[in-house]
């Protein structure tokens, strides 16, 4: 590959955006790729896993501290060299939490941080929030080339990318970056990829990977490490590699088409219907089996 690859991986709280993206960045790095990571949270956490489970001094904790900022502040290494960067937030209850992510990439290119490291890649960890200006920086500036979202069957993750798509769709005519695909997480039943296809086919979206629950996330994140590192030779440490190979060598680039809230409204409550068809047809066949048995 040639030049850098700047990626946006978006995702609802809680969805499992930070562990997937920590996973995609050791497969990289454990590729031979040079791989930086920036957490795009006000938690401060999304590289914690490349690093034994410790957290590192955010961009904006270096900015409070009231003293001048060198790039090693605010740069840590981690699992394979993967070079983790954390935004930060605010004090809680004071400003906006996006500000950390506008914070960062000023310093980021104040210091030339990219053309000292010359990275391969630069992934960008974001809450799937973009109603919030500074959440929707690495969109609407071109701060990546690139977005991907992390979603699973459930409608607030639906919704989140929904609302990712229509914020990636308003901008995309101004130098914003554009989709490339869905990286379906906690699939573990057909039909939580039923769902998840039906809902890319409605919003002209593909998908990148479909991504099981596995208990081998568990045990690796109890022990500060991605799967990747913990457990290399997992099926799980598999479909990241595999995942992380189809980003690198995606050059889909798109505009979704998102719902309107109506339009997302009746697509659910129409999955909402066939849930129960199913559950009633179960309990049918449940019930004829029973009484042929007897």
């Amino acid at each position: 590959m040639t030049g850098t690859r700047n990626i946006a991986i978006y995702g609802k709280g809680g969805i499992g955006k930070s562990t997937t993206t920590s996973n995609i960045s050791a497969a990289l790095a454990d590729s031979g790729l040079k791989v930086i990571q920036i957490g795009c949270d006000p938690k401060s956490d999304s590289t914690n896993n490349l690093r034994g489970g410790k957290s590192i001094p955010s961009v904006l904790d270096a900015i409070r501290s009231g003293k001048k900022v060198e790039i090693e502040d605010i740069v840590y290494e981690g699992f394979g060299g993967v070079l983790c960067i954390e935004a930060g937030g605010p004090e809680p209850g004071v400003g906006c939490a996006g500000r950390g992510i506008i914070a960062a990439i000023e310093l980021l290119r104040q210091k030339k941080v990219f053309e000292q490291y010359k990275p391969d890649v630069v992934l960008y960890d974001v809450l799937g929030d973009v109603v919030c200006g500074g959440f929707s920086v690495p969109i609407r500036e071109g701060v990546a080339e690139q977005v991907y979202t992390v979603t699973s069957a459930d409608f607030m993750a639906v919704y989140a990318a929904n609302n990712l798509f229509k914020g990636i769709k308003k901008y995309a005519n101004s130098g914003g970056a554009l989709f490339s695909g869905i990286i379906a997480n906690s699939v573990s039943l057909p039909i939580h990829k039923e769902i998840i296809d039906d809902f890319a086919a409605q919003t002209g979206t593909t998908i990148a990977e479909y991504v099981p629950r596995s208990i081998t996330i568990t045990r690796s994140e109890l022990r500060g490490q991605t799967a990747v590192e913990y457990d290399p030779d997992s099926e799980q440490a598999e479909v990241y590699r595999r995942l992380a190979k189809a980003i690198i060598t995606n050059e889909k680039k798109y505009v979704p088409a998102p719902l309107d809230a109506e339009g997302l409204k009746g697509w659910a409550e129409s999955w909402s219907d066939r849930l129960l068809d199913k559950k009633e047809e179960e309990q049918t066949h449940r019930s004829k089996t029973a009484i042929a048995a007897t």
